[in-house]
């Protein structure tokens, strides 16, 4: 499947691209956010909330695990696995159930929850890159490369 890489070159860019992504988000697809603490991952899914009708706070679920964003369009789930420690956790959260054809999911640290949480339609990897950052987009699947062509149009018309 196709990569490609966007200079960011503040916050502002970085809610842009997640703007751009929010216009061919829609159930059944899944958003991985990669990236070390500080790398803009929340901010990134902040911008696509935010563009899908959010009006609220957008926070990183890190305590939660997951936080719902119930959308006129779609249930958005906005996943942080960063501090997630072991298999009793994901069978007791009955987090399996939310990944299907009804809700858009948004997984912060994927590789935390490997095996366990459905496989990305598109994963944005993001690079600390002074002055900025660097995002580096790889679509894993045919509505992957559809939500990625559609995303990197967008955001280079803005």
């Amino acid at each position: 499947m196709s990569e490609h890489l966007i200079e960011l070159a503040d916050e502002a860019a970085t809610l842009r691209l997640g703007a751009a992504l929010a216009a061919q988000a829609r159930g059944g697809l899944v958003l991985y956010l990669q990236g070390e603490l500080g790398s803009g991952k929340t901010t990134l899914a902040r911008g696509l909330i935010r563009a899908l009708g959010h009006a609220g706070r957008v926070k990183s679920p890190s305590y939660p695990l997951v936080e719902l964003y119930e959308l006129s369009r779609l249930n958005c789930y906005h996943f942080d696995f960063y501090r997630f420690k072991d298999d009793s956790e994901w069978l007791s959260s009955g987090f399996r159930d939310y990944f299907g054809p009804q809700a858009l999911c948004i997984v912060e640290w994927p590789e935390r929850a490997l095996g366990r949480v459905a496989p990305a339609d598109l994963a944005v990897t993001l690079e600390i890159a002074p002055p900025g950052r660097r995002a580096r987009l790889r679509a894993d699947s045919a509505a992957g490369e559809a939500w990625l062509a559609s995303a990197l149009q967008r955001y280079s018309a803005c």
